[in-house]
C-alpha cells in the first residue's frame, strides 16, 4: 500500500474511531433498550456570592495570602458591612479588602512614629492631610471603607477595570501594581463572610 493511501486510510479510521467514542455512549443510551433519563437535576444552592463576580478578569500575577487573627477578621467583616451600607456589591468588597490587605494588612493602623508613611492611618493608609478625614474619623473601619468607596464610586467603570486599576485610582499609590496580588485572598474572604 503506498504512502498516501495508507495515510488515507488511516485518517478515515481515525475519524471513525473519533465519532464512535463521541457518538457511541450517547447513541447506547437512546435505543429502545436503554431509556435516556431526561428529568432535571437539581441545582444545590449556595449562599456564597459568584465568583464570577468577585474576580470577573481572573487573578494578576502571583497571589500573596497571610493567616489572619480575630482583629483582622473584624475588619474584614466591618468592610463587608460599610460596602452592604453603601449599597455596592461583591465586587467593591473584594476591591477593598484587596486594597486594606495591602495598605495595612488588615489592621487598623494608628500613627506609626517613624515607620509612618507621611500621615497615613487606619485600614486604608489615608491621610488626613489628604482631605480624607480626621484622624478619628479614618482609623474607624466603617468610616473610612465608606470614604475609600466613595472614591470608587467616582471611577468610571470601576467594575470591569482589573483590581489594581480600580484601587490605584482612588489610592493614588506609589506601587500601584501592588493591590494585585491580594485578589484571591479577598475574593476567599468576600466569599467566606458576605453572608455571615
Amino acid at each position: 500500500m503506498n504512502t498516501i493511501l495508507r495515510k488515507s486510510v488511516l485518517g478515515i479510521a481515525g475519524l471513525a474511531f473519533a465519532g464512535g467514542v463521541v457518538g457511541g455512549p450517547i447513541a447506547a443510551h437512546t435505543s429502545e433498550h436503554h431509556a435516556v433519563d431526561a428529568r432535571p437535576v437539581a441545582v444545590v444552592q449556595t449562599d456564597k456570592p459568584d465568583t464570577g463576580k468577585l474576580i470577573p478578569h481572573g487573578t494578576q500575577g502571583a497571589q500573596s495570602r497571610i493567616e489572619l487573627n480575630d482583629e483582622q477578621v473584624a475588619n474584614v467583616k466591618a468592610i463587608i458591612a460599610a460596602t452592604k451600607k453603601s449599597g455596592m456589591d461583591e465586587r467593591a468588597a473584594v476591591i477593598a479588602i484587596a486594597t486594606s490587605l495591602q495598605e495595612s494588612k488588615l489592621e487598623n493602623l494608628g500613627h506609626l512614629g517613624d515607620r509612618n508613611d507621611h500621615d497615613s492611618l487606619g485600614l486604608f493608609q489615608q491621610r488626613p492631610s489628604s482631605g480624607w478625614g480626621t484622624p478619628e474619623q479614618i482609623t474607624d473601619p466603617e468610616y473610612s471603607t465608606m470614604a475609600f468607596l466613595k472614591g470608587l464610586k467616582q471611577v468610571d467603570g470601576w467594575q470591569d477595570m482589573p483590581l489594581t486599576d480600580a484601587a490605584q485610582t482612588v489610592q493614588v499609590s506609589a506601587y500601584p501594581d501592588a493591590y494585585a496580588q491580594w485578589e484571591q485572598q479577598a475574593a476567599d474572604l468576600v466569599a467566606q463572610h458576605w453572608n455571615s
